[in-house]
């Protein structure tokens, strides 16, 4: 197998034009609200995970899963894969309201994941200001099915156009639901633990430098742009004005984001891959 190739999307795809964008910080965050409201899902993370008490160590782990099956080769996207797959085919959860037990990796868990990660990251850019058509909107969906794949979905179950995500959304609603766990985990992710390193205390020993008032507003702005259905799950969080707010917002942290030097906002598998690239096209 090649070693040194484009992975599986390349400087031409639109997967690489969606996630240059340093906004999809609010993307990921706004995934993880979403995905809370999966009665199943969210069991599955809540028993077999430590997130609250790693919440950072697990967003690092993540983010280094997205980025390799983004910018790095065929081979070591696969391998990430193997690798998750692996990890979820030995976890189980128990259904919170049929008490049945389940595993972890099943399609339409999967698929759950799958949908609710991919369609944050191409609304969140779209509505921050990235200019794309929806001919690249629904290439990205089919892009995106190849990262279905690694997780162990059969491709051609997975949405693969905007119209297709849209269908998906709507068969789904009627299994979500606001759930103790759900409400809990909003309020995490909401308001976690800023590491001490960054955060700087003030009077009554609260943490509120900077940093936290920083990520208050990414969160506020991906609560905003979660779908009406979904806030109204959430118990109608926001003002009528909160979807127009939150992007507003969002366009303005882009502008923000974007204006930082590339290399202290790409992270090194993106830049290596620019750097393959680059050495492949030459050659």
């Amino acid at each position: 197998m090649d070693t040194d190739d484009l992975g599986l999307f390349g400087p031409g795809s639109v997967t690489w034009k969606v996630h240059e964008e340093p906004i999809l910080i609010v993307a990921g965050l706004r995934s993880l609200y979403l995905q809370a409201l999966h009665p199943r899902a969210m069991a599955g993370v809540a028993q077999n995970s430590n997130y609250r008490a790693d919440a950072w160590g697990r967003l690092v782990r993540t983010s280094t899963y997205v980025a390799t099956t983004i910018y790095g080769t065929t081979a070591e996207a696969e391998a990430a894969g193997r690798r998750l797959r692996t990890l979820h085919a030995r976890l189980r959860a128990t259904d919170p309201f049929t008490g049945a037990e389940f595993r972890v990796d099943e399609p339409d868990l999967l698929r759950w994941v799958h949908v609710t990660e991919v369609e944050s990251f191409v609304s969140t850019a779209r509505r921050a200001g990235l200019a794309l058509t929806d001919d690249e909107v629904d290439g990205y969906y089919t892009e995106q099915r190849r990262s279905a794949a690694l997780v162990g979905l059969d491709p051609a179950d997975v949405p693969g156009t905007a119209a297709e995500v849209e269908a998906y959304y709507r068969d789904v609603r009627p299994e979500l639901r606001m759930t103790r766990e759900a409400a809990e985990t909003a309020l995490f992710l909401t308001a976690p633990p800023i590491p001490w390193k960054v955060s700087r205390p003030v009077k009554l020993g609260l943490h509120l430098g900077p940093p936290r008032w920083a990520y208050l507003g990414i969160a506020g702005t991906a609560l905003g742009m979660l779908p009406p259905w979904a806030l109204r799950l959430y118990g109608g969080l926001g003002l009528p004005t909160t979807a127009l707010s939150a992007e507003l917002s969002a366009r303005a942290l882009r502008l923000a984001l974007t204006a930082v030097p590339r290399r202290y906002r790409e992270g090194p598998l993106q830049q290596a891959a620019k750097e393959r690239a680059a050495r492949l096209t030459a050659a």
